[in-house]
C-alpha cells in the first residue's frame, strides 16, 4: 500500500510541482494551503509524512508542528522553507520536526529525506528486544506510549526523545557519539547542530535523574558522546 503524504504548502505551483513528482514516485497526496487546514487533516490522520512550509496564511508550520506534538500525534514532519538560517532549523526540529529543507531544493534530495524519514519509523516500531518498556532507575519510559512513569507522576516525551533514548538503550554501556545519534534519530550528520542533542539530553535528564546535575544513568562523556546505564555499576554487581 503506498505511503500516504500530507502537501502543507501555499504557492499553487510548488504544491502542484510537489504532487506530480511524489505521485511519480508511488506516493499518494493530499494538499492544503494554510495552516488552519494543515492541523485539521493531520487531526483527522490517515498520512504517513507532512510536507510543511514554515510561512503559511492563518498559522505558521512552526505552530502547526507544535500543536501536532501537543495532541500526542507523531507523524513525521519535514519542514519546507525559504528561511535558511541555523535558529530557525534548530527551532523547528526541538518543536518536533524529524527535517528542514531550505528552498529551492531538488526533487530528488526530496526523496531520499522522505525515505530515510520512514525508514527511521520503521526502525523505531520494531519491539526492542525486552519490549517498549525501558527502566531508567526509579523510572519507566514507554517507547510506544511516548511516556514516562515517575516519581514525581506522569511525564510525556516527545518522539525524538524516546528515539534517542531507544538508540542510546541498545548500545547500554556504549559510548554513543553525537553524529551517531544525528544519523539514527535525524538520518544525517549535518543539521540539526549537536546543540540540539545537548538540550534534549538536558531535559530527559531533568525528567528521568533524581539529581540532574549527577546523571546515574543519562552520561555525558567528555569529548566523545554520551551513555546509557539502566543501573549504575554498583548496583549491576549486586
Amino acid at each position: 500500500m503506498p505511503e500516504r503524504i500530507l502537501i502543507v504548502e501555499d504557492e499553487a505551483h510548488i504544491a502542484a510541482g510537489l504532487k506530480l513528482n511524489l505521485e511519480a514516485e508511488g506516493f499518494e497526496t493530499t494538499h492544503v494551503a494554510d495552516g488552519l487546514n494543515a492541523l485539521k487533516t493531520i487531526r483527522e490522520g490517515g498520512h504517513d509524512l507532512v510536507l510543511l512550509d514554515v510561512m503559511l496564511p492563518g498559522m505558521s508550520g512552526f505552530d502547526v508542528c507544535e500543536r501536532t506534538r501537543a495532541d500526542g500525534i507523531h507523524v513525521p514532519i519535514l519542514f519546507l522553507t525559504a528561511r535558511d538560517s541555523d535558529d530557525a532549523r534548530v527551532r523547528g526540529l526541538e518543536l518536533g520536526g524529524d527535517d528542514y529543507l531550505t528552498k529551492p531544493f531538488s526533487i530528488r534530495e526530496l526523496i531520499v529525506r522522505i525515505r530515510a524519514i520512514l525508514r527511521r519509523g520503521e526502525w523505531y516500531r520494531r519491539t526492542p528486544d525486552l519490549g517498549n518498556l525501558l527502566n531508567v532507575g526509579r523510572c519507566q519510559v514507554d517507547l510506544a506510549a511516548y511516556s514516562a512513569s515517575t516519581p514525581r507522576g506522569a511525564e510525556t516525551l516527545t518522539q525524538k526523545e524516546c528515539m534517542i533514548l531507544k538508540f542510546l538503550s541498545e548500545r547500554e554501556g556504549n559510548v554513543v557519539t553525537r553524529d551517531e545519534i544525528l544519523e539514527r534519530v535525524w538520518g544525517y550528520d549535518r543539521y540539526p547542530s549537536t546543540r540540539t542533542i545537548d538540550n534534549l539530553m538536558v531535559r530527559l535528564r531533568k525528567l528521568l535523574e533524581d539529581d540532574p546535575r549527577h546523571p546515574r544513568h543519562l552520561h555525558t562523556v567528555y569529548a566523545a558522546g554520551y551513555k546509557f546505564t539502566a543501573l549504575p555499576t554498583m548496583e549491576k554487581a549486586e
